[in-house]
């Protein structure tokens, strides 16, 4: 008789530099997605069933995630226990090596636990970086990690006042990109957070003292498409004086995605995914 599979939810983080995004990539395409290397790495397992991970979170390509989430499904053979959640970590990783894509955590789950439609809340981080002539000035510790907008003046508090327009609940149609499934989704989202500060780096600390970092935080249940960098691209523009705070207004009253200015929205470098949470209640079997 074959034993029943087991579900557990999984934390992970990768630089998304070389892939095509999470998602899987279909085989014809040369360049595999985030997903494909996870199942992989549990069809190494060897379980009865078919390795399938279900993401919760989109990442577009060279978008890098400190902490998205997916939940699978493991059938052992009749006899062989469940994995504890230490050692799928353990055996994750090591089947992931030298991919830069690192399981940190595991929770056994209820069998009817889904990872996208359970989550509360998705935190991104963009980060951005002034003071240096060129990208190509940027320290080997920050490449491909943040965004270089050349020795720009950004007015912060400027970009909080646009900010605090942000927060809230919203139509936000004019700062999704279209993709196939946009007409069939809400675009009304609710920012619970919205803050731009001051960021850290190793880098900075010890030898680029002349480089500023800037981090845009966004938090909210669910995200559009390419909204969190559409969002980042003008309040970058606020900041540097390209847009008023008063057409920010106008953009989002507009409520239509081709309004939104042309070779604005930040590129995909620095945008971190650094949180996907649930109720506790969930994280228990």
């Amino acid at each position: 008789m074959q034993q029943s599979g087991t579900r557990y939810l999984i934390f992970f983080q990768y630089i998304g530099s070389k892939y095509s995004g999470v998602m899987k990539a279909p085989s014809h395409q040369p360049v595999e997605g985030v997903q494909n290397y996870l199942e992989n790495a549990v069809g190494k397992l060897k379980p009865l069933n078919g390795p399938s991970v279900s993401i919760s979170s989109r990442t577009d390509t060279g978008v890098h995630a400190l902490s998205n989430s997916a939940h699978l499904d493991i059938v052992r053979k009749e006899g062989k226990p469940p994995f504890t959640e230490q050692l799928l970590i353990d055996a994750l990783n090591f089947h992931l090596q030298p991919e830069p894509i690192r399981i940190t955590r595991a929770y056994r789950v209820r069998g009817d636990f889904h990872a996208r439609y359970r989550a509360v809340s998705r935190t991104y981080i963009y980060r951005l970086a002034t003071g240096v002539q060129h990208h190509t000035e940027l320290p080997v510790t920050e490449k491909d990690l943040c965004w270089a907008l050349g020795n720009t003046e950004l007015n912060a508090d400027a970009m909080r006042e646009a900010g605090a327009m942000l927060s809230g609940t919203h139509d936000f149609s004019t700062f999704r990109a279209m993709s196939t499934d946009a007409p069939y989704r809400n675009p009304v989202k609710t920012l619970e957070l919205v803050q731009v500060q001051p960021g850290l780096s190793f880098s900075q600390r010890h030898f680029h003292r002349d480089l500023q970092f800037w981090e845009l935080t966004f938090k909210s249940r669910s995200f559009l498409y390419k909204q969190v960098r559409r969002m980042t691209g003008a309040l970058v523009a606020v900041g540097r004086g390209k847009l008023s705070i008063s057409q920010l207004q106008e953009l989002l009253d507009i409520r239509d995605s081709k309004a939104y200015p042309q070779n604005t929205a930040a590129p995909p470098c620095g945008l971190f995914l650094t949180d996907v949470e649930y109720d506790d209640a969930d994280l228990m079997s």
